[in-house]
């Protein structure tokens, strides 16, 4: 009921003998089209059959933290106290992940599984706003009275053109991407809303971003003049903004990062530390307090039919996930 998901998240508990506990974090759902899925392997890759997407991501992630609980059962290998936390409607806002109760959660450091390529951890990635602006105009007849009316359109358009678009700074994105409004040619448009998102890897030029859109707007309403003096009202606005998911940012001393690097040199493999541009359950982890890094799974054209991962990678990432899990 929470998430819209015909399941609820899966959090699983195994007990260690010592050390420091982890979680594990992946999510279940795949985007569209999923349904059908026919899994071909191609010497050492596996893909779909075309017309759907593999959904490596992420049940490459979750396939490896499985194989890795059965090497370390099956070969008595002492681990430390462990979680998984399986996730439903990653996909379609990180639903999941915000509906999970963080009480529940025993381990205060973890790992998500999520993102592509190989030999990659994650240790930072933007917070985003959604904003919703509601542009109030006054219907008339587009024929007969149209000085009667206050087009919401034409004001938003106005709005729209004055606003920062696209990549501001290095750090910052801004993206106005649906608008939808009006009934009908013939009649001059009533309302009309806007949706958008703003990004940045700092918390403040994310504030400050979203000030300067909501300002636009309210000015563009409050300047607005009616040329005939006909017009039967004033427009109004409605913006409402919402944090979608908080900062995410770990420095390579965090012993999150610490740990698993020490487990990768433990096995001779090289990782790369880097900042990502989107949001994950991770973000929601960390805003929890709960140090979370995200180690790449080696899923590769996500999010398309031509999605593809390797066997090798996801036998390195038991590997790494093994090393881990041995504290």
């Amino acid at each position: 009921p929470v998430t819209g998901s015909e399941c609820g998240n899966l959090l699983f508990r195994f007990a260690g003998t010592s050390g420091e506990p982890l979680f594990f974090n992946c999510h279940m759902d795949t985007v569209q089209p999923g349904v059908g899925v026919r899994v071909r392997r191609r010497g050492d890759i596996f893909t779909s059959a075309g017309d759907t997407v593999l959904g490596s991501d992420d049940k490459s992630g979750i396939a490896a933290l499985i194989e890795a609980m059965r090497v370390i059962r099956e070969n008595n290998i002492r681990h430390v106290p462990v979680e998984f936390i399986f996730t439903t409607c990653e996909e379609i806002g990180l639903l999941g992940a915000k509906a999970l109760d963080p009480a529940l959660v025993r381990a205060r450091q973890g790992y998500a599984l999520d993102s592509s390529g190989f030999g990659r951890v994650i240790i930072g990635a933007p917070a985003s706003n959604r904003i919703v602006f509601t542009v109030r105009g006054v219907a008339a007849h587009a024929g007969l009275h149209p000085e009667w009316g206050i087009n919401a359109i034409s004001l938003a358009a106005r709005a729209i053109s004055r606003c920062p678009s696209g990549r501001i700074d290095p750090e910052s994105t801004v993206n106005l991407g649906t608008i939808h409004g009006g009934a009908a040619s013939n009649i001059v448009p009533e309302e009309v809303i806007i949706e958008g998102e703003i990004r940045s890897h700092s918390q403040q030029r994310l504030d400050e971003l979203t000030r300067r859109l909501v300002d636009i707007f309210r000015k563009t309403v409050a300047d607005w003049h009616d040329p005939t003096g006909q017009a039967r009202g004033r427009p109004g606005l409605e913006a409402d903004v919402q944090l979608d998911f908080p900062l995410m940012r770990l420095s390579r001393q965090d012993a999150v990062v610490q740990r698993v690097q020490r487990a990768a040199a433990a096995m001779g493999m090289e990782l790369r530390f880097e900042i990502a541009g989107g949001g994950s359950d991770a973000n929601i982890f960390n805003g929890h307090g709960l140090q979370t890094a995200i180690i790449a799974t080696g899923m590769r054209h996500v999010h398309s039919t031509d999605e593809e991962v390797s066997l090798t990678d996801m036998v390195e990432l038991t590997r790494l996930l093994v090393s881990l899990l041995r504290g």
